[in-house]
């Protein structure tokens, strides 16, 4: 079934429950959650309710069961589930359930399955229901801003109850979204020209993972600066549930400089060196992600005299059943305008300094990590009128579990800027915050990331390669400013004493003449030590970079500035559950 008579017929069963205002008008959204996009789901967002309206589609096979669900990170079990099952009346039913952490299935007391609907059409079997945001039952995943990872799982069998059924089988999946869409975000594009970077005919290798680039060099006429206004993934049909992100960088080197026109694997051997400068972010999108469109007062510039020519676009497949023969030519398709808007837009990274000063010991279930911008710095850079953040990009390497980013203003802190608690390096998108954050001269922020290490035996430490750590927050916001780098790490003389305590008191083989790297890796973790790294980390001053966009650090002494003072920090957020909700 093609993707409009999806729409069409989710429409004629949404008409009835969910009420649509004008500026929610087909504001439904579309996932493939599995590979070939013969299982997809569609859903749609009342933010008044705080309810959301899925509907399923799948293949009218002889499965006996089939489960769709949520779970913190994407593992089948434990996760909530909602499943469908025929009996052996052949009578079709969805029950609300939820998969113990050795995959057996039990039943919620509490169905959570509301306005359940299902027909056939053809071979394709749909089905439909709502819930609540939050349901306030114990079992229930409750959806959150951020990403949420999708389960699903099917199996042949006839049964004839569901509890005691385990949900393990090889005909499962994951994918990951952001289910809880900014419905305010326009969905057309303005008048603008259409500039696509694309892949071409790339033949997938049958791996799991695969991260292919390729880079470009924009047309003559942007020698004259443009304005990015909005932009879009463009994916073959057939490799809807193969494209899993997209990224496009600029290539930061001098305006005449260039740079290789290369194609193939981002970590090749054959990628030349001089590609590894295409590292600022001018677009990302994410599986499941609809076009992100800058606010009317301002756009991203690209082009222009001072601007070098060369862009990269990163692909990341996700090819689970390591299919072979598939090809692809997907792409970001900008849409740009010469006509310039009254501001640019500008990006600041927040968070952590690519150092290896910063450390996360192994066998960790989460240790945090917080990188600051103090207000120290945005005295000296930001406005008196302040600036405004409209988007934001999350971004760690593969052993962050949860990013957020506080926002501080004289010590009392005001909502959040950001917040994953289910964050996955492999699912990155610059998304536009629903609220609007203005930022003035001494306010500071404040970027934590927290990491799981269960599965490495050696420390794992700040830096540029996948197998190191980042912690970063790529704010979007406008009047474009000087101020591009906000960051910190713990202090040189804090990190010598650390070490220097480390060798004379619990007599680890560290010294003055080994590196930063090979002194971390020589302590012999155990949690005493690695209750004291926490401390350290939490109270030691900061070597911070307050840099501008040519590089050069804002006028001032930056090392071991004292890290922002918290006097009033936010109430934890409180669930409004019912009360006399109970499971038991």
């Amino acid at each position: 079934m093609k993707f409009p008579e999806v729409v069409c017929a989710l429409l004629l069963i949404f008409n009835y429950n969910l009420p649509l205002n004008a500026n929610q008008e087909n504001q439904i959204f579309h996932i493939s959650l599995d590979q070939d996009g013969h299982i997809t789901l569609d859903w749609a967002l009342d933010y008044i309710k705080e309810t959301i309206w899925f509907e399923v589609h799948l293949p009218r096979d002889d499965f006996g069961w089939f489960a769709f669900g949520f779970s913190d990170f994407g593992e089948p079990f434990p996760a909530d589930y909602y499943l469908l099952w025929t009996d052996w009346k052949n009578s079709v039913t969805l029950q609300d359930a939820w998969a113990d952490e050795k995959g057996v299935l039990h039943l919620d007391k509490h169905q959570d399955t509301i306005g359940y609907h299902m027909k056939q059409r053809g071979d394709v079997l749909k089905f439909t229901f709502h819930r609540k945001f939050d349901t306030c039952d114990p079992n229930d995943y409750v959806i959150q801003d951020g990403t949420t990872h999708l389960v699903w799982s099917k199996g042949p069998d006839v049964v004839h109850h569901l509890r005691g059924l385990n949900i393990t089988t090889r005909d499962s999946g994951m994918v990951r979204t952001q289910l809880l869409k900014n419905l305010n975000v326009p969905t057309k594009p303005p008048p603008s020209e259409k500039l696509e970077i694309r892949v071409d005919h790339v033949n997938v290798p049958s791996s799991d993972t695969t991260y292919w680039c390729k880079v470009v060099k924009l047309p003559e006429k942007f020698k004259q600066k443009h304005h990015i206004l909005q932009y879009e993934a463009v994916i073959e049909e057939k490799n809807q549930g193969l494209v899993h992100h997209m990224e496009v960088f600029h290539c930061i080197a001098p305006v005449g400089e260039t740079i290789p026109e290369y194609a193939g694997s981002c970590f090749g051997s054959d990628r030349p060196a001089s590609t590894q400068v295409c590292k600022r972010v001018l677009a990302a999108w994410a599986m499941g992600a609809k076009g992100f469109a800058y606010p009317e007062e301002a756009a991203l510039p690209i082009g222009g005299p001072d601007f070098n020519p060369y862009i990269m676009l990163e692909v990341h497949y996700n090819n689970p059943e390591k299919h072979s023969g598939l090809v692809d030519s997907s792409g970001i398709r900008f849409y740009v305008s010469s006509k310039l808007r009254d501001m640019d837009a500008g990006v600041i990274e927040l968070g952590l300094e690519y150092t290896d000063k910063m450390a996360i010991p192994p066998k960790q279930d989460s240790f945090s990590l917080s990188g600051y911008c103090v207000a120290e710095c945005t005295s000296i850079s930001v406005p008196p009128t302040g600036i405004t953040i409209f988007g934001s990009q999350l971004h760690t390497h593969l052993t962050g579990i949860r990013v957020r980013t506080r926002h501080f203003r004289n010590g009392v802190e005001l909502p959040e800027v950001n917040r994953d608690d289910h964050y996955s390096t492999h699912f990155q998108e610059i998304r536009r915050l629903k609220q609007p954050v203005v930022v003035l001269p001494g306010d500071a922020l404040v970027t934590t990331c927290d990491y799981r290490t269960t599965s490495r035996n050696n420390i794992t430490l700040g830096g540029f390669a996948i197998s190191d750590e980042m912690c970063v927050n790529y704010i979007h916001y406008f009047p474009a400013i000087d101020l591009e780098v906000c960051k910190s790490s713990i202090s040189d003389e804090a990190l010598k004493t650390y070490f220097q305590y480390m060798h004379e008191w619990e007599n680890q083989d560290i010294s003055e003449k080994k590196g930063i790297s090979s002194n971390y890796a020589s302590i012999e973790w155990n949690k005493m030590r690695v209750e004291l790294l926490k401390d350290v980390y939490l109270e030691a001053p900061l070597s911070m970079q307050c840099n501008m966009s040519s590089g050069d650090r804002f006028p001032g002494y930056w090392e071991n500035t004292p890290r922002s003072t918290v006097l009033k920090p936010l109430p934890p957020p409180q669930r409004e559950c019912f009360k006399g909700f109970n499971e038991n």
